[in-house]
């Protein structure tokens, strides 16, 4: 099943909420006494975490999950990680697997022991999960909305991509985004613009690319955020002046459109700009990043990664604390 992306809760009845695990879906399956894991796309996964193979022995033929493959490091889902695994020598996948192990998180039970459980309703194959899941980690849920935002405005601090909200009453429907939502909060951040890339050089600017000063006073190149066209007359002219006297800096980051390399320019690290973004991914946004203002009423060297990683509260939750509510 997917999940169709939408602003808010639900503010109704009949649905049963979820934390949004940020790893690689995945279904582990045993067909016949073979234990298999494929990602959403079909493609087999077990290879690559192979640490996950001892849960075949809690799966008796003809049976399969669906969940999350997950790596949490001090508490916090790492993504990193996750994505390190991916390597085609099998010497570094058994060595990763030792030294960052993953998990798989269980969030719906599709067959069990051939029983076609996929076509039950959802309340009834999460009861089911609940009665032979011993041994597997299984995600919590709630359904109480109010629950649900507590999480919200939490989950953050695990790692965590957002919350799941799923319709009750409804069969397992693959492929379908009917009857599931995911919300994600967007975060903002105030940023130091330290340079551009360019559209056409030297009068259209395709993004802006942004800094946070980290504890030793140093800028830490941290992503972009596209300029759009009804804007750019106005973030140009507050950039232009900028662009003389700049430091040399160069920028590690891909282009992401596959338009080709975009030349660039570094701008003098004094103006401020207010970016709305999804995620942080190691030391980048993961995904580029929505300007919405200046911040003409903030100095630069405010701009520190506070902005984007607060201290942990002594409240929040962790991987750990959420497996075991």
């Amino acid at each position: 099943m997917e999940a169709q992306l939408v602003k808010e809760l639900p503010d109704t009845d009949g649905w049963q909420f979820e934390p949004k695990w940020d790893g690689f879906r995945g279904v582990l399956e045993n067909d016949g006494g073979e234990l298999a894991l494929w990602s959403r796309n079909g493609r087999p996964l077990l290879r690559y975490f192979p640490e996950l193979r001892p849960l075949g022995d809690l799966l008796p033929p003809h049976s399969a999950l669906d969940g999350e493959i997950v790596i949490a490091r001090d508490g916090v889902l790492d993504f990193d990680s996750m994505q390190m695994r991916l390597h085609p020598a099998e010497s570094r996948v058994r060595k990763l697997s030792a030294e960052i192990p993953a998990d798989f998180i269980v969030f719906d039970l599709l067959l069990w022991d051939g029983k076609p459980i996929h076509e039950q309703r959802l309340e009834e194959r999460r009861a089911e999960l609940e009665r032979i899941g011993q041994g597997f980690h299984l995600s919590p849920t709630t359904s109480d909305a109010k629950d649900a935002q507590k999480w919200l405005d939490s989950f953050e601090a695990a790692g965590l991509d957002g919350v799941i909200a799923k319709k009750l009453g409804l069969p397992y429907l693959p492929g379908s985004r009917d009857g599931v939502l995911k919300v994600k909060p967007h975060k903002t951040a105030d940023c130091v613009i330290v340079g551009v890339r360019w559209k056409e050089k030297p009068t259209r600017i395709a993004t802006l690319l942004l800094g946070l000063y980290s504890e030793e006073k140093k800028i830490d190149y941290v992503g972009s955020a596209a300029v759009a066209a009804s804007r750019h007359e106005e973030i140009f002219d507050r950039i232009e002046p900028f662009l003389k006297d700049a430091p040399d800096r160069g920028f590690s980051e891909p282009n992401r459109w596959g338009t080709g390399e975009l030349q660039e320019s570094a701008v003098r690290p004094e103006l401020v700009a207010e970016v709305r973004y999804d995620k942080v991914q190691g030391n980048r946004f993961r995904h580029g990043s929505r300007f919405i203002r200046f911040r003409d009423d903030k100095d630069a060297d405010q701009c520190t990664w506070r902005e984007v990683r607060p201290a942990r509260r002594k409240d929040d939750p962790t991987f750990e604390s959420l497996l075991a509510s």
